[in-house]
């Protein structure tokens, strides 16, 4: 089988362009970006991936330069792009602005592997440096704004580089790049989903050999998909399943999950309250990676109590997750990635029983997407495929703990500088005394949301306004629109950490806003729609605060804000006013990148 191999040197992105390269046919492999040439020599071709690093750093990872002298195809993206240009004599330095999500690029030349490309392409962008003078032999075929190199190629010798994300779904232009690359490789398209499939259910009885299974499962479309490959590979009397209810699913979804599970032959299932037992362990915890790992350490603790209440004996039982590959890139868990939170099938207890063999994750090299195709090749009926995306900690990570009011320092200069960036809209600014993750460059970042308000502009100018409000300004992650009330004139913080009138509070809310999108016809619109529940008050009610965040996606590794049309969102922001101990009501309009989708 012909293979192309992704060099990965920490990118959030890396394991999605191998995904890309499937997509299109041909079988992709993932390996750590100090490959040694030699043993590259038996790919068809060479994808350099992007990276959390600076290549100018004494201590960030290099290629073996010898790869280019391979005379296989290269495609470096991102910082692959970079390297490429610093091993073969071009220069990298600091841009003028960082350049997080959507820009413009302009196309000078439309051959080889940007043959078939628009003159004027939009593309998405996630970096800090970039080429700033191109090597010997290179044309520069492409520029944006703000990068005068975003495309380079020396056609004799078949290496070419980006400075944008073409294996995201935000760069319309990417699968055309891809397919001409793999064109440029002359490799053979013989991959599909069914060959995964065999393949995976082979490996499966491999691993678990006479043992049986003990899956984690959420009722979610990947910890179902993971039951039914398990099924398909060992028989279902082999698997058990258990549902931990941890008390922060949404409102009902307990008897809905249960229900769904049965359903689609899940026979073994053991369904545990943890409500309490979990509530009390969180009680006084703000910081968002405590409450992750606390989340994760006490569901293992469960696990471990049920074993031993069924008489599981742990040397006849492997334990199953519905982990996919977001999860783990998130946390981390590859060599040169930045950690943008812990996931919590990826705390250490997990981390450490994956490395003595005894957990088995069938999803794990897949994303959301890939799921889904598996699931319906499986005969997954549609509502249960297609069901929106909910964390596995729930509720929790969509609930904002505060214990004190958190501004950054230059918090009245930085406020005036963006109100002077918006004013022409007739907008003002407010940034809000707490912190949210995001990943900007490949890297975590904790920092503060800005809610704009004011005149209603359209979804497009605010889009514009937030990436350039997120790329301009260090202190700012995430962007806002304030929807109610109108004008800011006070914000203030309520001492708040997870709790049972709190989790009801936002079950409420989140059930409102999903009813609503389901009756509107938008639930196969927005790829995933987090109500987030922030201890934010507004004006002299103190009280909290909704953020809507819904979005656009397919793998979630990038994502764009959802532009819910304005009569519907006015719809829907008079039913969540109405919900006792909201005193404010904010849409979020950052996308993925700078903003992750869950705000913990």
């Amino acid at each position: 089988m012909d293979k192309i191999v992704v060099l990965d040197f920490g990118g959030q992105y890396a394991h999605l362009i191998a995904n890309r390269v499937r997509r299109l046919g041909v079988y992709s492999e993932i390996m750590d970006g100090e490959t040694k040439a030699s043993d590259l020599k038996g790919y068809k071709g060479i994808i350099m991936s992007g990276g959390p690093a600076s290549v100018t750093a004494k201590d960030s990872v290099k290629c073996d330069p010898a790869i280019f002298k391979l005379g296989i195809p290269v495609f470096g993206i991102c910082y692959g792009h970079q390297l490429m240009a610093l091993f073969l004599g071009g220069e990298v330095g600091k841009g003028k602005v960082r350049e997080y999500g959507p820009a413009i690029i302009k196309f000078t030349e439309k051959k080889e592997i940007f043959k078939d490309v628009k003159t004027s392409e939009s593309v998405w962008m996630s970096h800090f440096d970039q080429v700033i003078k191109a090597p010997k032999g290179f044309k520069i075929i492409g520029a944006s704004k703000d990068c005068p190199i975003v495309a380079m190629a020396n056609y004799e010798k078949n290496l070419f580089g980006i400075q944008f994300h073409p294996e995201v779904t935000h760069t319309p232009c990417g699968m055309t790049l891809l397919e001409n690359f793999i064109k440029k490789t002359s490799a053979k398209r013989d991959w599909n989903i069914s060959t995964y499939i065999d393949d995976i259910t082979a490996e499966i009885r491999k691993k678990v050999g006479d043992k049986r299974v003990f899956l984690l499962i959420s009722g979610g479309v990947d910890s179902t998909v993971a039951f039914l490959l398990i099924s398909k590979a060992l028989g279902g009397e082999k698997v058990y399943g258990l549902f931990v209810d941890t008390g922060f699913m949404r409102m009902n979804e307990r008897k809905e999950v249960e229900a769904a599970l049965r359903k689609v032959g899940v026979k073994n299932l053991h369904v545990y309250d943890a409500g309490k037992e979990y509530f009390k362990a969180l009680k006084g915890v703000y910081e968002p990676e405590e409450k992750r790992k606390i989340i994760g350490d006490l569901f293992l603790d469960i696990q471990a109590k049920v074993s031993d209440k069924l008489n599981l004996n742990p040397k006849e039982w492997i334990i199953a997750q519905g982990t996919i590959y977001p999860d783990t890139i998130e946390t981390g868990g590859t060599k040169h990635a930045d950690k943008i939170k812990t996931h919590h099938n990826r705390v250490p207890q997990i981390q450490e029983l994956i490395k003595q063999g005894k957990v088995i994750e069938p999803l794990s090299q897949l994303y959301k997407d890939e799921v889904r195709l598996v699931g319906e090749k499986l005969g997954l009926q549609k509502d249960l495929v297609w069901r929106h995306p909910f964390p596995g900690p729930g509720l929790a990570v969509r609930t904002l703990c505060a214990k004190k009011e958190d501004y950054p320092d230059n918090v009245s200069d930085l406020e005036k500088c963006i109100n002077l960036e918006i004013e022409k809209y007739g907008l003002k600014s407010r940034v809000l005394p707490i912190k949210s993750v995001g990943v900007q460059g490949d890297e975590r970042t904790y920092r503060h949301p800005v809610v704009l308000f004011g005149k209603k502009n359209s979804w497009e100018i605010l889009n514009k306004i937030s990436t350039r409000l997120t790329n301009q300004f260090p202190d700012i992650n995430r962007v806002l629109f304030g929807l109610s009330p109108a004008k800011i004139e006070k914000v203030g913080i309520r001492v708040s950490y997870l709790n049972l009138e709190r989790t009801e509070l936002l079950q409420k809310a989140d059930k409102i806003v999903m009813d609503f999108i389901k009756t509107e016809g938008l639930l196969k619109k927005i790829w995933q729609f987090p109500t987030v529940l922030i201890p934010v008050f507004v004006g002299s009610l103190k009280t909290e605060s909704l953020v809507l965040r819904p979005v656009c996606s397919e793998e979630a590794m990038t994502a764009n804000f959802y532009r819910m049309p304005p009569l519907k969102l006015s719809k829907l922001v008079k039913k969540l006013s109405k919900v006792k101990g909201i005193s404010g009501v904010f849409y979020d309009i950052t996308n993925k990148p700078p903003g992750t989708i869950e705000w913990e």
